[in-house]
Formats: structure tokens, sequence, C-alpha cells
């Protein structure tokens, strides 16, 4: 930290002043040291006593002038004294200097550091407060994303709710203003307000379940569980709707069952919106396929279709709510968007995490879990292909 000239001269002044004051403090000290020696015979007796004993060094130097002796150790106190009053200021104007710093910083210059190189604790208050000033900043981008993703949220709902209460309204009101031409019209609207009614109903219902999945403090019903088993009874009860698509799903974990502790019903909603994904997007695919193994105190799963690449630039935004690699929204082509992050945000309450992966050959939704719940696993970002 660089001193002012005002600084340094506040510095100098300090020290002179110092130095004068002890000079004084010295010299009064001795006239009254002297003056009560000189009073006092039987003082002056047992000084001179005291110097014949005492020998200095090899050659037995006998002290003969206390008053030099007692002069150097004043000066040394006097050199003690003066060091310490002026690290004091220095030490003073270090503090002077961070709360300015501080000052700048709270005035809305949140980019800048403070950049001093001092000792000690200074530098420990100054490493604090840049520490204090980064996380500071960092809540109020935290809290600048939220509002984004807020309004994201409510701009995406009012999407997919117009839409489909736009229809309703339409169809409704051509039935109650009887602009229908026969019977077989009035089947035909009500029948298309019930499917657009059923449709807002599925993404309030995915909506309140992705809001249920991102409360962490909303407990888990974790039991022992059959994850082998668990893999075969939903492959049995999407047996039908794949052969309507004609794909064949099956499961391959190995011939010993795996066990993990878990909630059951919350793991099966993070498989079946996997698979129901695969089902919707892996155009082309012939197989879904659901593989189990354990691998030390971890489970990974993948879920895989071999069909259709999913876009390198989609495979890192696929777990964002509303996200769809499909742009356009309709209906037709997916659902409310929220199936993945309702799975990433279950998976992360297990304490795991979840990636997606996808080439030429193939894509899988990879699933890391822990195979004992109060055990969380870390990330490994080496594993991930996004």
């Amino acid at each position: 930290m660089k001193l002012t000239g005002r600084e340094k001269s506040e510095l100098f002044f300090e020290g002179v002043v110092t130095v004068i004051l002890l000079l004084l403090l010295n010299l009064s000290i001795v006239v009254l040291i002297n003056s009560t020696i000189a009073h006092n015979p039987g003082l002056q007796s047992g000084i001179f006593q005291i110097k014949r004993s005492i020998t200095i060094g090899p050659n037995n130097y006998q002290l003969w002038s206390y008053e030099n002796l007692f002069i150097g150790l004043m000066l040394i106190a006097d050199g003690l004294v003066l060091y310490w009053r002026l690290i004091r200021r220095y030490k003073q104007m270090q503090l002077r200097h961070i709360i300015s710093e501080l000052h700048y910083i709270a005035a809305g210059h949140f980019d800048h550091r403070i950049d001093f190189n001092l000792t000690g604790d200074t530098q420990r208050v100054v490493e604090s407060v840049n520490a204090l000033v980064d996380s500071a900043i960092h809540s109020m981008d935290e809290e600048r994303e939220i509002e984004r993703s807020k309004d994201a949220l409510i701009t995406n709902v009012s999407h997919d709710i117009r839409t489909p209460l736009t229809s309703i309204i339409g169809y409704l009101g051509l039935i109650e203003n009887k602009q229908y031409q026969s019977e077989e019209d009035l089947v035909k609207y009500a029948h298309i307000a019930y499917l657009k009614a059923t449709q807002m109903k599925s993404l309030v219902e995915d909506l309140f379940e992705y809001t249920k999945s991102r409360q962490t403090e909303t407990p888990l019903a974790i039991n022992r569980l059959n994850l082998t088993a668990m893999l075969e009874q939903l492959a049995a009860s999407f047996e039908l709707e794949a052969n309507k698509k004609h794909l064949k799903i099956e499961v391959e974990s190995g011939t010993q069952p795996i066990y993990i502790e878990a909630d059951a019903e919350k793991l099966g909603r993070v498989f079946s919106n996997l698979i129901t994904n695969a089902f919707k997007y892996g155009t082309g695919a012939k197989n879904v396929v659901l593989q189990a193994e354990q691998r030390g105190e971890e489970v990974v799963i993948h879920v895989t279709n071999d069909g259709q690449r999913i876009p390198a630039e989609s495979l890192g935004r696929l777990f964002e709510r509303f996200y769809r690699v499909e742009e356009s929204r309709s209906k037709a082509t997916g659902g409310s968007g929220l199936g993945l992050a309702i799975a990433q945000s279950i998976v992360e309450h297990h304490g795991g995490y979840i990636y997606a992966q996808s080439d030429d050959e193939q894509t899988s939704f990879v699933i890391h879990l822990p195979v004992k719940h109060d055990h969380p696993l870390t990330k490994k970002q080496s594993n991930m292909i996004n």
C-alpha cells in the first residue's frame, strides 16, 4: 500500500513529536534520579558498593558510570516505543485506506477489489473483505437469475395455458352461440374442448410435480428397494405402448438383483419420464434399453434408445424447464417440457446426478445414484458428455 504525501508528512511529524517527548521524559527521569541520590548519602554509598562489585567482560571492567548504562537502556526503550507508535499509526492509515476502498465499492463499483499486499491480520481483513464482496456479487447474480427464471416460467406457462384455453373458449363459444350445423359438429367441438382441457390439466400436474420436486425440505419416503425388479416392472408396463410404436423395450441388469435406498414412487417417476421421453423424441428408434449396474457405492442406470441423435447444442439444455429440442412448442411433438427437469430434481434430491449422451448410434440418459441414501455422490464432470 502506497502512502500519500500528506500521510508521509503525518508519519514524520508523529515520529518527531514522539522523539521530543521521549527525550524530555528521559531528561526528567535522569534529573529526578540525580537529585534523589544527591540528597541521600546512604543511597550514594550503596550505589558505590554495587558499582565496585559489578564487573563486565573477561577483563573484569568495573561499571563506574551508572548514568551511561541507564541512558543506553532508556534509548533502547525509546526506540521500541517510537517503533510501536509509528507502526500503530501506519496500521491506522492502512485501515483508513481499507475503509475508503469499502466506501468506493459500496457506491456501486462492484467490479473493484482491494488490491493491497499487507501482512498479518490486516491482510486477512483485506482478503475477507474481497471474499465478502465476491459472495455478495454472486448472490446478486443468483437473485437476478432467479428473477429471470421466474419471468421465463411465467412466460412459458402463460403460453402453454393460453393456447389450449383460447381453443376451449372458441369452441365452447361456438356451442354457446349455437353456431354448429349438426349434432356431429356439436360433439366435435365439445371433444376438441375436452382434449384441450386435458392438455391444460396435464401441464398443471407437471408444474405441480416440478414444484414439489424442487422443494428439498419435503422428506422422501426412503426404503430399501430392488432396482432390478422396478425396471422390469416399468418395462412391462410400457410394453403395450412400445408395441404400438413398433419399439422393443428391455432390461439389462445382470443376474444379481441391485438394491438401493430410495423413494420408490419418486424414482419410478424419473424412469417413467425418461422412457416417455424416448418414445416421444427417439425418432426412428427400434429399441429402448434400461441398463443398471452397481459400481461400488453407486448405481449407474442408462435409459438408451437408438433413435435420432440429439444436436450437441441442445444436450446442455435438455434439463432446463420448458426446454424442448423442437422449439415450436407443439403439443403434437412434445409435452410440457418439464419431464426432464422433474427427473433431474428428483435425482438430485436423492443425492445423485443425471446427464445425457448422444451420438449417431444411440442416445442415453445416465443416472448416478448412491446405494446408501445418506452418502450423496459428487458429480464427476469427466463422465458427462454434454
